[in-house]
């Protein structure tokens, strides 16, 4: 994907201006959110609200990167992969096994072959 400016005849590239220019307006950002909150505290339900963005964000992350695909739903083995490693998680296992059980299932499910 080339935009118009970076000028590589439709080829896939990337200008160090561009690269520049975004991350010059994602520091901005950052640091507007520190200059308008300053040293102030936030009220108790934003406060509240933001501990929760985390836990959302990476929900979405994942659940994008499992069922997500080019065109549209797609249930595979990472699927089934997930539900394993959630049904592992709400065990109280650590992080570690949870991961490991959720590839190994994965992995099994395709080397089976009960699912793409």
């Amino acid at each position: 994907m080339c935009i118009s400016w970076c000028g590589g005849g439709g080829k896939a590239t990337m200008t160090w201006t561009l690269v520049l220019v975004l991350s010059a307006i994602a520091y901005a950002c950052k640091v507007t959110g520190l200059v308008i909150i300053g040293g102030r505290e936030l009220p108790e339900v934003a406060d509240r609200c933001l501990s929760l963005i985390p836990a959302a964000l990476v929900s979405a992350l994942i659940v994008n990167s499992t069922i997500g695909g080019d065109d549209g739903i797609v249930v595979d083995a990472r699927a089934v992969g997930v539900v394993a490693a959630i049904l592992v998680a709400t065990k109280r296992t650590p992080l570690v096994v949870v991961i490991v059980t959720g590839a190994a299932v994965t992995a099994v499910v395709r080397a089976i072959g009960l699912a793409p």
